[in-house]
Formats: structure tokens, sequence, C-alpha cells
């Protein structure tokens, strides 16, 4: 073959591919299969994953817990009183120090944040020595031996979702459990 006949082939064999490029591509029922596959897959996934609600509380849930963990272990190595003010009316949370009787800002950043999201309440808490307390607002003491006392504090999300958060003075022990716990003493 000469070089003539080997471009002649080429080209043929190139308009060739370009008139088949041009009739190629989807039918209208290929166009319907693929959008029930993918509907259908939509349909039986997205019910499975994590709603927003629920890691909303599970964060707020967590950051509380790391607060207690954190205000046990600072006021143990500080050598420094802390008491963190849970607000059931307003669904806050402030930690101030405690000098000479007298609450100050506690002067580290990590405090300034917001620890509950959007959407997250504080249901209850529950103190041994006051009992289980639904309004008002309650003040969780760190000495310099950390943790005062026990505490199980309650926090609720969108569709009546729970988390409760406990912690034990002996040891600085914090839990983080799913669902509403009550209070075994």
């Amino acid at each position: 073959m000469t070089r003539t006949q080997n471009s002649k082939l080429g080209t043929l064999q190139a308009r060739r591919l370009g008139q088949n490029c041009r009739h190629g591509g989807f039918t209208l029922i290929e166009m319907v299969v693929v959008l029930v596959v993918i509907s259908l897959v939509a349909v039986l996934v997205v019910p499975l994953l994590p709603s927003t609600d629920a890691a909303r509380l599970r964060t707020s849930a967590r950051s509380l817990g790391a607060v207690i963990r954190y205000l046990g272990d600072r006021s143990v190595t500080t050598k420094t009183s802390y008491r963190m003010t849970l607000d059931l009316a307003d669904n806050t949370i402030t930690v101030k120090k405690v000098v000479n009787g007298e609450e100050t800002a506690p002067g580290d950043p990590f405090f300034d944040r917001r620890l509950l999201a959007e959407g997250v309440t504080i249901e209850d808490v529950a103190i041994p020595r006051l009992g289980k307390l639904g309004e008002g607002s309650v003040n969780v003491d760190f000495g310099v031996a950390g943790l005062g006392e026990f505490v199980m504090i309650h926090l609720k999300g969108a569709k009546d979702r729970h988390f409760t958060v406990t912690a034990i003075p002996e040891g600085g022990r914090v839990e983080v459990l799913e669902g509403y716990r009550e209070m075994q003493l």
C-alpha cells in the first residue's frame, strides 16, 4: 500500500467514526431508567443518613462533656476554683473563675464559644443534694480537687431525642450517653 492509499483509508475511517458519533446518545427510555434507579437509591439511602438535628444534639453533648473534663483537669492543675452555670431558661452555659469568692472571667478562649447548638435545650439537671431541677439556673462547682459533686445533665434535641451527660467527682470521669438516663444512687 502506498502512502496516499493509507491516508485515504485513514480519512474514510475517520469519517465513519464521526458519523457513528453523531448518531450516538441516550434514548428516552434509557434516560427514564437512569432517573428511576437514581430515585430509588435516594429513597432508600436518604432516610438512613443521620439527621442534622441528631448531629447537633450529639455534638452539643460531647462539647459539654469536654468542657466538664477540661474544667476538672484545669482546676486541679492550676489550683483554681471554677463555676459552671447552667441557665435552663436561656439554655446557656457560662464558666467563671472564682477568686476569693468573686466570679471573674476565666481568661480562656475555650469557654467563650457557644456550647449548645441551635435547637438543643437543657431539659433538666440532677444533683443528689438538690434533686432534679427543670428551671432556673444551676451552679456546678469545681474546686482545687476537681468536680465537687455528681451531676447529671439532660440535653434535648428535635423529635424528643435526648443525650445524658454525667460527671462523677471521683476520678473526674465524664460520660456522654445517648437517651434520657435517670440518676441511680
